[in-house]
């Protein structure tokens, strides 16, 4: 089905092609100069009824008919697709869609998240809670404009084609994130997204255990199986309880407003060179340092009080909400 803004571009091509080819008409054939066949169709195209410049033989009158039925045509045919885009908010839509564009050229080392389904959306939701940027890709126009109305970055497009992956920035992408419900999408979307960048990480959803070894194959960092972590987690429930309500903090569920996050040490925080006892993160802030990731990727669980705070290390605290907002503020900024 053809889109207003084809119909539009259509309506305008024709518009342009009847105005240049009324304004040659009468130029050579009738031999005015250039000044008058334009004043000629302009008058006609606009509908004003002035005098005609020149007396029109036979033949120019049914050529000048011929240039009033097309040209008023086309004229309507626009004022009509611009008045049902403007009906439709297709306007509106267009002018979101070019800020997005352009908003997603800026980003860089972004999150792409491939489905806006159950999934895509809680992930999305998490991301924003956590101020992080990230870019959603999704085929379902219904599903965009849901996202858009989170004032979330959002393009309908096709993830398992290249161009829909680039518009995404995914050459400029840090992870990428594909949580279609078909184990066959989120291989051929990871095995693109791999082709592309090969420095991107790429968790992948997988609804059977024998689709992991695939993904891995495919390019996958990480795969990600709904099913298996749900019922495991049920069976955690039974025979585990505080264990799971443990693990419900540590994956950003409140529990009595208690969270576990990830911190990233920038070169100026007051922590570079102190050490966990010199921070005093407990007595101070009301935190808990549960581990240190340093910048190589090392993680240091539980770490001892002369382990030395270095630029970029990430550290995952322990602690009500405010009292780690409070903790951000001082030494990450």
């Amino acid at each position: 089905m053809t889109s207003s803004l084809q119909r539009l571009r259509i309506g305008l091509a024709t518009l342009i092609v009847v105005f240049l080819v009324a304004v040659v008409g009468y130029w050579l054939w009738a031999g005015w100069t250039l000044f008058d066949s334009f004043y000629m169709v302009i008058s006609i195209m606009t509908t004003v009824g002035l005098a005609e410049v020149h007396e029109l033989t036979p033949p120019l009158k049914m050529f000048t008919a011929l240039v009033m039925a097309f040209g008023v045509s086309a004229a309507l045919y626009i004022m009509g697709v611009f008045v049902q885009m403007m009906t439709e908010g297709e306007i509106n839509r267009a002018l979101g869609m070019r800020r997005v564009g352009r908003e997603i050229q800026r980003l860089s080392g972004h999150i792409i998240i491939c489905g806006f389904g159950r999934m895509g959306e809680i992930l999305a939701e998490q991301l924003h809670r956590q101020k992080k940027s990230f870019v959603i890709l999704e085929n379902d126009p219904e599903r965009i404009a849901e996202a858009m109305t989170l004032d979330y970055l959002a393009i309908n497009n096709d993830a398992s084609e290249e161009d829909g992956l680039k518009t995404a920035g995914v050459d400029r992408a840090a992870t990428l994130v594909t949580t279609l419900p078909h184990d066959a999408d989120n291989v051929f979307i990871t095995l693109t997204s791999r082709n592309l960048n090969p420095d991107l990480q790429i968790i992948a959803r997988g609804e059977f255990p024998s689709t992991e070894k695939k993904l891995l194959q495919a390019g996958a960092n990480r795969v990600v199986l709904p099913a298996a972590a749900g019922a495991l987690r049920m069976a955690a429930m039974i025979t585990r309880p505080s264990t799971v309500e443990l693990i419900e903090v540590f994956a950003g569920r409140h529990v009595a407003k208690v969270e576990v996050d990830e911190l990233t040490l920038p070169d100026g925080s007051p922590l570079i060179g102190s050490t966990v006892r010199q921070s005093q993160t407990r007595s101070r802030h009301g935190v808990l340092i549960v581990a240190v990731r340093r910048a190589d990727g090392d993680l240091v669980f539980n770490p001892g009080g002369d382990l030395t705070f270095r630029p970029g290390d990430g550290v995952l605290v322990m602690g009500h909400v405010d009292d780690i907002e409070g903790f951000r503020r001082e030494h990450v900024g």
